[in-house]
């Protein structure tokens, strides 16, 4: 039997050779995979450079010694002196985690090179938008970020073209939320990420300002004013169905609306940031009892309390016009559209009453937002419900389990 396997194996090896192919070669002359360090580098560099420009943007609440910045570990001196004129006897601060998502996707595959910088500036404004206006709903103020920034091949993501947009939409970003970009990493990720992709993250540090208490929604009751504020779009949210309906259209990411605008555009509109809105709403002494962003599940989230109350919604917004053609292109009801955008209202503000919620229109349209008086809480019997009354829809919780207590 020896003697067969071993001219078996014979056999084998003339067959080989005379295929003319080689032999693999040993493991030990192949290249080894390593992490480009070169292209991350660059990246990180960048990067620095970048958040340079935002040391200042939180003056008033401390400082970054620049001597610090571009450590493993960036440190900020915090100014409690205003919080002990204040005789606070509480700092409330949150830490903040959140991912972009896949808007950063959501764009066709030949765009030019000032097309991909105008892209990437708004996802850098997004992304400071995902990361803020959730802090911004607890009355806060974001001082400090952090971004988390993966790849798979970080020569081919970070282009020029990114590092040049997406930087100058982060330090954008950052000036009208009034933060510093402080720290950040860009891991070479192979095998857990896709070649051509890259996924946005990050965190923040926010804190109440001196002599202000957090809101967290326990004001909130029957009577209370809801006054919408405008948006520019889907913002971060909806894009999975968003992307889905790009696969179906003829021309795909390059489809006109009806305003001109290609779809890609449409959607990739700058969010908008509303910290500056609600620290003015703070200062001047505006009695909020809840604050809402508009993101995932839409509308639902003016629901969000846990407590039995109805929202009763009378006016609206004018809505984008991308809206209406993502309605239309799916064929998606007004209430599948509330129950996945913002539909044209980023942001909720409860207020204690009519005077109050003028106010807060008339601030806001001083800061530049559109805003309106949109209804009313009322008390609701049995459970959680949000009637939108101009497009004939109302929507119970059955679905919705999120709850703020």
């Amino acid at each position: 039997m020896l003697g067969y396997a071993l001219l078996q194996v014979a056999l084998d090896w003339l067959i080989y050779m005379a295929s003319g192919r080689n032999f693999p070669k040993s493991n030990t002359n192949n290249t080894i995979d390593r992490v480009n360090y070169d292209a991350l580098d660059k990246a990180k560099l960048a990067f620095i450079a970048a958040s340079k420009k935002t040391l200042d943007f939180a003056q008033g609440f401390g400082f970054v010694p620049k001597e610090q910045l571009g450590a493993s570990a960036n440190l900020f001196s915090l100014n409690l002196k205003p919080y002990l004129k204040q005789a606070n006897n509480d700092l409330y601060v949150s830490l903040i985690a959140e991912g972009l998502g896949t808007a950063d996707d959501a764009r066709p595959d030949d765009l030019s090179q000032s097309e991909l910088k105008q892209f990437w500036h708004n996802i850098g404004i997004k992304t400071i938008s995902a990361l803020t206006n959730d802090a911004a709903s607890a009355g806060l103020q974001t001082i400090l970020i952090s971004l988390y920034l993966p790849t798979s091949s970080p020569e081919k993501i970070f282009n020029t073209s990114f590092l040049d947009g997406f930087t100058a939409g982060l330090i954008s970003g950052c000036q009208t939320v009034g933060c510093v970009w402080i720290s950040g990493e860009t891991p070479q990720l192979k095998g857990k990420i896709y070649e051509d992709k890259l996924d946005i993250a990050g965190s923040l540090f926010a804190l109440t300002p001196p002599g202000i208490a957090p809101i967290d929604g326990s004001k909130l009751s029957a009577g209370n004013k809801i006054v919408l504020v405008a948006s520019s779009g889907p913002h971060e949210n909806g894009f999975t169905t968003l992307r889905a309906l790009a696969a179906t259209l003829p021309n795909g990411y390059r489809s006109k609306l009806p305003d001109g605008q290609e779809f890609w555009q449409a959607i990739n509109a700058p969010s908008k940031l509303y910290t500056p809105l609600v620290q003015a709403l703070l200062a001047a002494n505006i009695e909020i009892c809840s604050l809402e962003n508009i993101t995932g599940h839409g509308w639902l989230k003016l629901m969000r309390s846990k407590k039995n109350l109805c929202y009763h919604i009378k006016h609206t917004l004018s809505v984008p016009a991308v809206f209406s053609f993502v309605q239309e292109k799916a064929s998606m009801s007004k209430e599948e559209m509330l129950k996945t955008f913002n539909y044209g209202a980023g942001f909720a503000i409860f207020l204690a009453d009519d005077i109050n919620a003028k106010q807060t229109v008339a601030i806001a349209k001083k800061l530049g937002y559109e805003a309106i008086e949109a209804g009313e809480v009322i008390q609701s019997t049995s459970n959680r419900k949000l009637v939108v009354e101009p497009f004939n829809v109302e929507i119970t919780d059955e679905k919705f389990l999120l709850k703020k207590s």
